[in-house]
């Protein structure tokens, strides 16, 4: 078992998260899943992802756990990790997955300049990100494993939930490409950008806005959360990818 890939996933107990933890669970890795407070969510995706394994594997407890952390605190962040490597005896993969926004009128210019929204971004969608792959960098180079962090099309084209939001998003996708050259050539980091996703934050837009989006897509349609999720087995299997960005958006930033 010590010998079987690892993967830790951060706000990985439902949406996108749980999402990319099955797609890794289906490629043969044990997860750890990190939650902030649900913690009936995450033992229930456990279960799940036991259950999922049982009939080709004969002890399926310590495959998976769940560690509940603050991903905004840095020293709560290291705590994650040290007890990931602790409990599993290596990380091959690490998928940043945290991410923070409040609502607001993107197109709004007094909505935009809100300090406490600007500060929370900053935290979460990109420093949140650096504190992770500093704390897993050692364990990462042991295995050459990979880094994924999620973005957001808010980073790429102006648009999204909040002003702070769109601009802390580009600063991850620009912090990805700098991690990549300073990780190389052991690790690679890599992201991926989604468009709108009809997870419980997605549907949280109004419904009118959620017309309008899918109206933009080029496709007519949203972009999945299992599309994401393959795209980020794809880095994590890849050998040869590093500091790139996959936007999932159905067409929306063309």
């Amino acid at each position: 078992m010590a010998h079987q890939k690892v993967a830790l996933v951060t706000a990985g107990s439902a949406g996108l998260g749980a999402c990319i933890a099955k797609a890794l669970v289906r490629d043969g890795m044990r997860v750890v899943i990190n939650y902030s407070s649900n913690t009936s969510r995450a033992d229930a995706l456990i279960a799940e992802l036991q259950n999922s394994v049982k009939e080709s594997a004969t002890n399926t407890s310590d495959y998976f756990i769940a560690v509940k952390a603050d991903m905004g605190d840095r020293d709560s962040v290291k705590r994650l990790v040290e007890e990931t490597y602790q409990k599993m005896g290596r990380i091959d993969v690490v998928v940043s997955n945290a991410g923070w926004t409040k609502m607001r009128d993107f197109l709004n210019l007094d909505d935009g300049v809100y300090e406490e929204d600007w500060d929370r971004c900053f935290q979460i969608n990109v420093k949140s990100h650096l504190w992770l792959f500093h704390a897993a960098r050692p364990y990462l180079h042991e295995t050459e494993g990979a880094f994924v962090t999620t973005a957001s099309v808010a980073g790429i084209k102006p648009s999204g939930s909040s002003l702070p939001y769109a601009v802390t998003k580009a600063a991850q996708i620009h912090l990805v490409k700098s991690l990549a050259v300073i990780a190389a050539p052991k690790i690679r980091v890599n992201a991926v950008a989604p468009g709108v996703l009809l997870t419980e934050w997605g549907l949280s837009f109004p419904e009118e806005k959620l017309k309008a989006v899918k109206e933009q897509n080029r496709l007519k349609r949203f972009a999945t959360v299992e599309d994401v999720a393959r795209q980020v087995l794809t880095f994590a299997q890849s050998s040869s990818m590093t500091g790139q960005v996959a936007i999932i958006d159905a067409g929306f930033s063309l």
